[in-house]
Parts: structure tokens; sequence; C-alpha cells
């Protein structure tokens, strides 16, 4: 088949169920390190991905707006904070400290 490609299978519409990429480039003669170390990251992103929630709903209600603000404050008021050096009086304080800040919105 000289410098001819040859495809072995029929091409239909719609997507594929993966994705071919890496192959496409072993057979353009990428070094084999390159594409080892492409599968590495191929199979980190798709456990990433697997790990993932899936995609939310366009249409829905969008979180208020404070939301992020709130925890924003939260983990602030956390990172002040010394467990070490806090009574077990005190850390039940500050753990209803962050439980407020997050509950209710910012004053």
């Amino acid at each position: 088949h000289k410098d001819r490609i040859v495809f072995l299978h029929s091409v239909e519409e719609g997507p594929a169920n993966q994705s071919y990429g890496l192959q496409v480039a072993q057979l353009a003669g990428v070094p084999a390190g390159v594409i080892r170390a492409a599968h590495r990251y191929l199979v980190m992103l798709e456990q990433e991905g697997a790990a993932r929630s899936r995609q939310g709903d366009l249409f829905a209600a969008p979180p208020p707006a404070d939301t992020e603000d709130r925890a924003h404050a939260a983990i602030e008021r956390l990172r002040e904070v010394d467990p070490d050096a806090l009574t077990p009086r005190e850390a039940l304080d500050a753990l209803y400290q962050l439980k407020r800040l997050l509950e209710s919105p910012r004053e």
C-alpha cells in the first residue's frame, strides 16, 4: 500500500467511545517514551474524570451568591485556630462559630 493510508474499518457518523490519539501518534512515529508519558497522563485524567461528579444542570438555580464568601470566611477562621491551644470548651465554641459562619449569611 505504498505511502497510502488504508482504513480497514468504515467511518460512521457520531461520537467514538474512546479517543485514538495515542494510536495515531504511535503510527505517526512519535517516540515510545512520549507515548508512554501521554498514556500515563491519559489514565490520570480518566481517573479524575470518573471521580468527579457529573456536569451540573445548566438550568439549575445557581447557589446563593454569598455561599462562596461564607466558605472562605469559615476557612480563614479555621486557619486561625490552633487546636492544640484550645480547651475542650473552646474547641466546641470554635466549632459552633464555624457552623454559624457556614449556615447564615454574613452580616
